[in-house]
């Protein structure tokens, strides 16, 4: 694990909004948070320039794909089992059978993937991510939240300049905008990652600039409250697609926390999708969403229809809390 986080404030206007993030990491009992200087910001990060900023020496990053794997081989270990390429097509409870008796007692729930494959289970927790409207909808959930794809494209430092970052470094979020900014992540493997930005996806796993899926983005057009989220942040969305296509707009963002970097220190990089949750009123939801359907079913399904960011490193917490209205709502 790669630790320690750096919220840098670069202009004045923004040193009030750092102040309430210390303070409510000091509510929710964050270890080791503290506010320092220009001076000790350098002395961390000497190539990073702010006026104030907020330490976190406890924030970390990993590598989600090992820590995945080995959540897999946990649960496999337990008794579990691990299907993959398994898209769910329908869930319900067993039907009678001839004889009026119910199948499947002992196993009530019947999940069917599009193959007409069956899976059989006492109780159903989805955590669909990027599907969880879609799937929750099957077991007769509201079609609200809706799920509208974000692409974040990341670039990269050349390795030669990666020198010029030693942790994670962040701007102090703008709460009048719904995303966080561009930031300076280091990698597990030695890299260091600059972003992302945010810009509609037109399919839920489009991770490449030309994926295209005429269902996902007919889906997220039709939605009234992606119009209303558009219509509040008009100036920020168009400047987030002007970002997007060209490399000088996003080393402005950078430079102003790292002057030294160049045009000629960056190249493109990957992408992620985020499963951005949004009501009909255009508001982004940023906090848990648990849904369990109508019918006799909501009474045996959990349906995580929202899971706030950073669902990877916090997987463990999140997690808990799940399992906490897993036991609650069961009655287990």
């Amino acid at each position: 694990m790669w630790q320690g986080r750096l919220i840098v404030a670069v202009e004045h206007e923004e040193i009030p909004r750092l102040k309430a993030l210390y303070e409510r990491g000091i509510q929710n009992n964050v270890r080791g948070l503290k506010l320092i200087t220009s001076k000790e910001i350098q002395a961390k990060e000497p190539y990073c320039r702010g006026l104030m900023a907020l330490d976190s020496p406890c924030t970390g990053i990993v590598n989600y794909r090992q820590v995945a794997l080995a959540y897999a081989e946990d649960f496999q270990a337990t008794g579990g089992t691990v299907l993959t390429e398994f898209e769910v097509e329908d869930m319900e409870m067993a039907k009678e059978s001839a004889d009026g008796s119910k199948e499947g007692m002992k196993y009530p729930i019947v999940v069917r993937n599009s193959k007409g494959k069956e899976v059989r289970c006492r109780h159903l927790v989805s955590c669909a991510g990027l599907y969880s409207d879609r799937l929750s909808q099957i077991s007769g959930c509201h079609p609200e939240p809706r799920i509208v794809p974000f692409r974040g494209d990341y670039l990269v430092l050349k390795p030669e300049k990666c020198y010029l970052v030693r942790g994670n470094i962040y701007p102090v979020p703008d709460p009048r905008f719904p995303f966080l900014g561009i930031h300076f992540t280091p990698r597990m493997d030695g890299s260091v990652w600059l972003g992302p930005n945010a810009v509609l996806a037109f399919k839920r796993e489009g991770y490449r600039f030309y994926d295209f899926s005429i269902q996902d983005f007919m889906d997220a057009t039709a939605y009234s409250g992606l119009w209303k989220l558009v219509l509040k942040n008009f100036s920020y969305g168009m400047g987030e697609m002007y970002r997007a296509c060209f490399l000088n707009a996003q080393l402005k963002q950078l430079q102003k926390i790292i002057p030294e970097v160049t045009i000629n220190d960056i190249q493109r990089g990957p992408a992620g999708v985020r499963a951005q949750a949004l009501d009909n009123g255009g508001n982004l939801i940023d906090d848990f969403v648990f849904d369990s359907g109508t019918g006799d079913i909501a009474a045996r399904i959990l349906h995580v229809r929202n899971a706030p960011s950073p669902a990877a490193t916090s997987s463990l917490a999140i997690a808990k809390m799940i399992a906490n209205e897993v036991e609650q709502r069961f009655e287990l």
